[in-house]
């Protein structure tokens, strides 16, 4: 098994923890792991990406020539790398922002409203573990409470209340995926 997933967006939207918290977690499923982060010069608000491999095996390469999975939190990420995709994978986008849809018909399409469903927790922050929610439920690659642990970890439990919106976002976006 190897599964090749682009995150992509703006820099401040937590693109490249998105990132390296699903790495983390996967390695602490006990997969093989990669994880290779680009980003601009000017980080916030310039683009950034990574790319996470997870395998069972080892990995001959972090580069994701055709991935799996993309996750697109502004239309820019979604123009760039929507036809890298390989066909049956799938794009998870923030609907909040991002208006077009692909015209592929051989990946899925998942609309999530993270932006907005962030505002309604009362912290814009946390879009991106709204994403996460939603993509690890529809994936199942890593469960909800690796996930958690790991984010926990790499967060730092200094502030219990960074801890909770993390676990109230992550729940919104794992309960808006219906299975």
């Amino acid at each position: 098994m190897m599964i090749k997933t682009i995150f992509s967006g703006f820099g401040g939207q937590g693109v490249l923890m998105m990132g390296y918290s699903f790495a983390h977690s996967a390695m602490n499923k006990g997969y093989q792991t990669t994880y290779l982060p680009s980003y601009g010069a000017e980080m916030r608000g310039g683009t950034a990406n990574c790319t996470v491999a997870v395998a069972d095996e080892e990995i001959a390469s972090p580069v994701a020539s055709e991935p799996d999975h993309l996750i697109a939190m502004n239309s820019p990420s979604l123009f760039n790398f929507q036809n890298k995709i390989t066909s049956g994978g799938a794009i998870f986008l923030n609907s909040s922002i991002i208006e077009s849809r692909p015209s592929r018909k051989d990946i899925k399409v998942y609309a999530i409203p993270c932006g907005d469903m962030a505002q309604e927790l009362g912290n814009t922050r946390v879009a991106n573990v709204i994403m996460m929610g939603a993509f690890l439920k529809e994936t199942g690659i890593v469960s909800a409470d690796i996930y958690l642990k790991s984010l926990e970890t790499i967060m730092g439990s200094k502030k219990k209340s960074a801890a909770e919106i993390n676990r109230k976002a992550f729940a919104a976006g794992f309960d808006f995926i219906k299975k």
